[in-house]
């Protein structure tokens, strides 16, 4: 059997599981702490990347392929970036509005 083709072992998936939990703890502290206006804005872009990661968390079991976990990854983040576009589009837009009614 080859072992490419066979999913995560039982540890591997635990270490996935902690590391994005560990994540985002790490980005909460980084997001709570009172001394970097820096380690405050990295904390606020991996509170959203953690949150989005948190989403893998159910999948990381025996057997799953990482492949497979990538995918979804890369799937949640597309989705991250078309809700974006739409919300900047939408702000965007309402300024448009807003100078047109003046």
């Amino acid at each position: 059997m080859n072992k490419s083709n066979e999913g995560l072992t039982k540890k591997q998936a635990k270490i996935v599981e902690r590391t994005i939990v560990g994540f985002s703890i790490l980005s909460l502290v980084f997001l709570f702490q009172p001394f970097s206006m820096t380690l405050y804005a990295i904390g606020c872009v991996a509170v959203v990347v953690g949150g989005l990661a948190f989403n893998l968390v159910p999948l990381c079991v025996e057997g799953v392929k990482s492949s497979q976990l990538i995918k979804i990854g890369l799937i949640i983040f597309i989705i991250l970036i078309i809700v974006a576009l739409i919300a900047i589009g939408s702000g965007h837009l309402y300024g448009y509005y807003l100078e047109s009614s003046r």
